[in-house]
């Protein structure tokens, strides 16, 4: 008599499922696992035009219960610890989203549960946000922009500048900066990294070298990929600000505590550097009106890894590997390492 296929909950609103499982995904779920999908009845109220509505916290154990495999992603409640109380608690938490440090206490990882992240996958669209910001204002294009919204034509006061052949300084080697350095390689690029848990050989494998954080941080382009931990709060600080180069690039995509913000914002003002904010201390942020008007400042809504085709990934991202581990155990790309567990994003 052939094995039941395994039990999956996908622990996330219908909306959400939408958002993150495309097409195929949710064909390949139906023929590896007996499904459990959430409704609109699990849910915990109505969500926002930019939010799908979250998954209600009494929900998860029904929805859970038997289950193998725990597929989630934003807007699913914390899973508490339990749900694996009995010892026959899920043997996977497939996140398809990013961190998953709110999500699940620590302590499962020491009863052997396997979790997978989707943030690497994540980290191509961050990649990319980072990439972008650094060309738009490197060749000052909002400038231009609004110089032609303003009437007028040709700018003889400045000039905008090439990213080839220039020092990129990135501070943290995390999956993002990793999407980064992949990207600028057809640029040519002096590319250095701070990060003191990066090896000399891990680098060498990377195509970059190895600099402590205050070169990183002098170069003319600085890209921060951070976990937001103690130890990275404040890191960009304000002496490390003023000693950028006049002309530099600053792309904070990682976390917003890990720069001195008003510093920044300081220097971006006076016209001496240029800055893309992704993520700020706090969010969202609440900037005067100069600040708002500034050509040297590119800020977005913590969108750098949201992507249409990137979401859409998401759940097929952690569920391929899955499978791969319930198979034979096989830690694919996204299998979240208990060993970094302290260090991770």
């Amino acid at each position: 008599m052939p094995n039941p296929a395994p039990r999956l909950a996908a622990l996330m609103s219908p909306d959400r499922a939408t958002d993150v499982v495309d097409a195929s995904t949710r064909q390949l779920l139906e023929e590896r696992f007996e499904v459990v999908w959430a409704t609109a009845d699990h849910t915990a109220g109505p969500g926002s035009p930019a939010k799908p509505p979250a998954l209600a916290p009494d929900a998860v154990p029904a929805l859970a219960e038997g289950a193998d495999v725990l597929l989630t992603s934003w807007g699913t409640p914390h899973l508490a610890k339990e749900l694996w109380a009995d010892g026959n608690g899920p043997k996977v938490v497939a996140h398809a989203a990013g961190t998953v440090k709110n999500l699940i206490d620590p302590a499962i990882l020491d009863q052997g549960v396997a979790v997978f992240s989707a943030g690497p996958r994540i980290a191509w669209s961050v990649g990319e946000y980072c990439l972008a910001s650094m060309l738009t204002l490197a060749r000052r294009l909002p400038r231009f922009d609004g110089a032609i919204r303003g009437g007028g034509w040709k700018q003889t006061g400045f000039r905008g500048h090439e990213l080839a052949g220039a020092k990129v300084g990135i501070i943290g080697a995390s999956s993002t900066a990793r999407a980064l350095i992949t990207l600028l390689k057809p640029f040519g690029c002096d590319v250095v990294v701070y990060d003191p848990y990066l090896s000399a050989e891990r680098a060498t494998e990377l195509g970059v070298r190895l600099a402590d954080l205050p070169e990183a941080a002098a170069s003319t382009f600085v890209s921060i990929h951070v976990p937001n931990v103690p130890e990275t709060q404040g890191m960009i600080s304000r002496e490390l600000i003023e000693n950028l180069p006049d002309g530099a690039v600053v792309v904070n995509s990682s976390r917003g505590p890990a720069v001195d913000q008003q510093a920044l914002l300081d220097h971006a003002l006076d016209g001496r550097i240029s800055a893309a904010l992704d993520v700020y201390d706090p969010e969202p942020p609440s900037f005067d009106a100069p600040t708002l008007a500034c050509p040297n400042l590119l800020l977005t809504p913590h969108i750098a890894g949201d992507t249409a085709e990137g979401h859409l990934a998401l759940a097929g991202y952690v569920i391929r590997d899955t499978l791969k581990w319930l198979e034979d155990g096989t830690r694919g790309p996204s299998f979240v390492d208990p060993a970094v567990w302290s260090i991770a994003a």
